[in-house]
């Protein structure tokens, strides 16, 4: 389970905590409607990968539909609930998240090509689409790209609603203001009141 002694963090990709495979040979021509829920194992792994303090619940739905070039469009959302820090307090807090998902999922040969339009539509003036994530072995993790849209969806620096940071406000010292150094200078008075 570790990051295979390279010394570097493990990122979302390198585990996945919450796996649901969707064999696209069963999606029918009409689409496909899921709903997933992640069990207590797949929260626990999240919360790992992710340094959060727990995932309290985490629920997606998709709709999957077939397109005629034999991509796939997935959209739906994911909506969970984490146990984080406030960064100001150090309390627990728990903070909702609902990212919605749109994405293309292409056989690997096509993506070059899909790639290339995306480029293309960069130069003009329309919405740049995101370029295709590649099937996998005839598979579509949709647990997988929960988890990512969820990844995405955390704040890294939660508070709780009413937390501001506290700044020490010191009493003015009365030596110590603009003018202080001008009076300094001024030539001391010997308490006459100057002549008229």
């Amino acid at each position: 389970m570790s990051g295979g002694g390279t010394g570097r963090p493990e990122t979302p990709r390198d585990r996945d905590p919450w796996r649901v495979l969707i064999n696209v040979a069963q999606i029918p021509e009409t689409g496909l409607h899921r709903e997933i829920v992640a069990d207590e194992t797949a929260r626990k792994l999240m919360a790992e990968v992710a340094e959060l303090r727990e995932v309290i619940s985490a629920h997606a739905e998709f709709d999957l539909q077939p397109k005629r070039d034999g991509s796939y469009h997935v959209t739906g959302q994911v909506q969970a609930r984490i146990g984080q820090t406030c960064v100001v307090t150090l309390d627990p807090i728990e903070n909702e998240i609902i990212e919605p998902i749109d994405v293309v999922f292409a056989p690997p040969e096509q993506i070059p090509e899909m790639s290339d339009l995306v480029d293309d539509a960069e130069e003009g003036d329309e919405e740049t689409p995101d370029p295709p994530e590649p099937i996998t072995g005839g598979f579509i993790d949709i647990g997988r790209l929960a988890t990512d849209a969820l990844f995405l969806g955390i704040d890294p620096y939660p508070r709780k609603a009413d937390a501001v940071f506290e700044q020490q406000v010191e009493a003015p010292d009365p030596e110590n203001h603009p003018f202080a150094a001008l009076k300094a200078l001024q030539p001391k008075q010997d308490g006459k009141k100057p002549k008229s």
